[in-house]
């Protein structure tokens, strides 16, 4: 693993690292920021998951969130959204599907398959790495993310609850199988069987999902993609069909941009603070 770029904020460390990963079969790059270095002891730990066309960059320079983090003591995780670079047909065609769209599920579909296992790399390689080498503690670790990463880390907290403690959104693509993102995402990576899909949708995981946790969604009410591609009320109803606990708040005059997500970044990693450390 390597370190290619470290830079010092509020206190801690912001660092960028590139490793070879045995998920995705090909360089992956990731930013953490530990807001003590110094220090031996095992740090709670929060993933962010970005949207699409998304790299580590967006949140790390645009979201404000180290602030935060600085002020709770938690290390923030910042993975890439796919794998890149691979020369796959079709790979850099749209936004919405191949380089920076890998919707964080594992591929079963060719030539996907072989490398687009977003799924595995952040529930199972990243969280090791995170622990064994950055001094993350594996028993304190939480997961957010926006839009395509709010249905990530939705998935990945509703999977695997033994990886994750705590979980929140930022405007979720909510039931990707019922919205144009996820049904071009769920058919050319896990093929046209909808049953299938219904094992990377939100709102079929949460009834038989052992996660506990209290779920916090901020969804902008002014999100030109509010009404089409990611339907709050369908995740609502879910959760309260399950008898989970949701709670979504809808924010008027906010949109899908990260002024959205700056303005309320500090709300959530509160919320991921009082689980993972009080």
């Amino acid at each position: 693993m390597e370190c290619i770029q470290e830079v010092r904020t509020f206190g801690g460390t912001q660092r960028v690292f590139r490793h070879a990963s045995d998920s995705t079969r090909c360089d992956m790059e990731f930013a953490v920021f530990d807001p003590a270095p110094e220090q031996s002891s095992p740090r709670p730990t929060l993933f962010y998951l970005s949207g699409l066309t998304c790299t580590w960059a967006n949140v790390a320079e645009k979201g404000g969130a180290q602030r935060y983090a600085a002020e709770h003591g938690i290390m923030l995780v910042m993975p890439d959204t796919s794998p890149r670079g691979l020369a796959l047909p079709g790979e850099d065609d749209d936004y919405d599907f191949g380089s920076g769209a890998g919707f964080y599920v594992n591929a079963t579909q060719a030539p996907w398959s072989e490398h687009y296992r977003m799924f595995d790399y952040v529930t199972q390689e990243l969280p090791g790495i995170v622990a064994t080498g950055l001094q993350g503690d594996p028993q304190r670790v939480g997961v957010m993310g926006h839009s395509m990463g709010g249905h990530g880390a939705l998935i990945c907290a509703l999977k695997r609850p033994d990886v994750f403690r705590s979980c929140s959104a930022f405007a979720p693509i909510s039931n990707p199988v019922n919205c144009p993102w996820g049904e071009k995402a769920f058919g050319g990576y896990l093929g046209p069987d909808r049953a299938e899909w219904a094992n990377w949708d939100a709102c079929a995981l949460v009834e038989q999902s052992d996660f506990r946790g209290a779920v916090l969604v901020d969804q902008g009410e002014a999100d030109n993609f509010l009404d089409e591609q990611l339907k709050p009320q369908a995740l609502r109803s879910a959760f309260e069909g399950a008898g989970r606990d949701l709670e979504l708040r809808m924010q008027p005059g906010y949109d899908h941009s990260y002024y959205f997500i700056a303005s309320f970044i500090g709300d959530h990693i509160a919320h991921h603070a009082h689980q993972l450390i009080s």
